[in-house]
């Protein structure tokens, strides 16, 4: 024929080749809407529809499934918290800090390092243990942050935490061995800067 070039190469391409392409195609067709879904509502140009309607449907379900994911993996703060979630988050928290904070790190109390046993009434206490908390969490799975995760918690997260919440002028303050005071640490009524109102 005179209107082909002649010097083109025959090519031998593998039949599982073009199942590859074709592989990749919807893989990239899927990162594609994923992207513009995470981008923002955007609306697709004329012409442009998904290259497949199960697959689209499919990515939708699959990251529905990821932000659920994302959701149970990441909890709140404790202060944003409102019951019951509240009350699960603090009985969850409790059972650490008895069962892995007192015992472990936690020496006699005294005048320089207080600490008082019911420290799940005062709020200061609350919000820096969970906080300490969240990142023990994460820095003691070697998957997420490797080998140095734990030495990175020590000195990043608990030895602050302790050493604000067992300071002399600390949230225990008036707190004594055989005396649990929490009303000198409560200021008065203010409004919350962590909720928002229902007006």
């Amino acid at each position: 024929m005179a209107d082909e070039p002649e010097d083109v190469p025959e090519l031998d391409v593998p039949v599982g080749m073009f199942e590859d392409i074709e592989d990749l195609k919807a893989q990239v067709a899927h990162l594609k809407s994923l992207v513009e879904r995470l981008a923002g509502p955007g609306e697709e140009g004329p012409g442009e529809a998904p290259a497949d309607e199960d697959e689209s449907a499919g990515g939708e379900a699959a990251a529905d499934e990821d932000s659920e994911e994302e959701e149970w993996q990441y909890p709140p703060f404790i202060l944003l918290l409102d019951p019951p979630e509240y009350d699960d988050e603090l009985r969850a928290l409790i059972e650490w800090v008895e069962g892995v904070l007192v015992p472990g790190y936690l020496a006699e109390p005294s005048a320089d390092a207080r600490w008082c046993h019911l420290w799940f009434e005062h709020p200061v206490a609350v919000a820096r243990l969970h906080a300490c908390w969240l990142a023990w969490q994460e820095l003691t799975d070697p998957v997420s942050c490797g080998y140095t995760g734990p030495s990175v918690w020590h000195r990043d997260h608990l030895d602050p935490c302790l050493r604000e919440l067992r300071a002399p002028n600390g949230p225990f303050t008036g707190c004594t061995k055989g005396e649990h005071q929490i009303n000198h640490r409560l200021p008065g009524a203010v409004p919350s800067a962590w909720r928002q109102s229902d007006g």
